[in-house]
């Protein structure tokens, strides 16, 4: 049995399960998320927790237990306290506002830039070089963050573009004469 499949998953107060054989449901108090699930693995809850055992005779079994124990956990997480990622934007002038579901940024560009948020995607700009985007589904809220930083990635030599808050640069050196 995988590793990972052998922790429980605990489930937070106000956090409830549908298991079903086509699909497992997490319900929480900032949304509601599903999953469809994998004739592979068996999901069993065992009053508050959650347990993930793989089907005997089944191929790759082991590997998937952990992947869905995975998946489900990070729902459970979501929809108990959320996900979020945090931007910076380095470079002169490079700016970012939220607006609704719109997050305009100018990063050097001629024109500026639209990114249209999903749904059930926030984002929040507490300063001008700074981006948050928050949601329950950690695989959008990543993917999103990753949309926006592919617009300008940060280059070697100055350091200038959209970078993750906790992302390092390692700057080149520049060529002598």
């Amino acid at each position: 049995m995988s590793r990972v499949a052998k922790n429980p998953i605990a489930l937070p107060q106000g956090v409830k399960v549908a298991i079903s054989p086509e699909a497992i449901a997490v319900t929480g108090p900032l949304g509601s998320l599903s999953f469809a699930a994998n004739s592979a693995v068996r999901v069993e809850q065992d009053g508050d927790r959650l347990l993930c055992h793989p089907v005997d005779g089944a191929a790759n079994a082991n590997a998937l237990s952990g992947t869905v124990r995975a998946i489900v956990a990070n729902m459970v997480n979501g929809v108990s306290t959320g996900f979020q990622r945090k931007l910076n934007l380095v470079g002169v002038g490079y700016r970012a506002q939220a607006q609704g579901d719109t997050l305009n940024l100018t990063l050097g560009f001629s024109h500026p830039v639209a990114h249209k948020m999903p749904a059930g995607i926030k984002v929040e700009t507490p300063t001008q070089t700074e981006i948050l985007i928050k949601g329950v589904d950690k695989q959008l809220v990543g993917q999103v963050a990753a949309e926006i930083r592919a617009y300008r990635k940060p280059e070697p030599y100055k350091g200038k573009g959209v970078r993750y808050s906790d992302e390092v640069i390692v700057l080149k050196e520049t060529k002598k004469k």
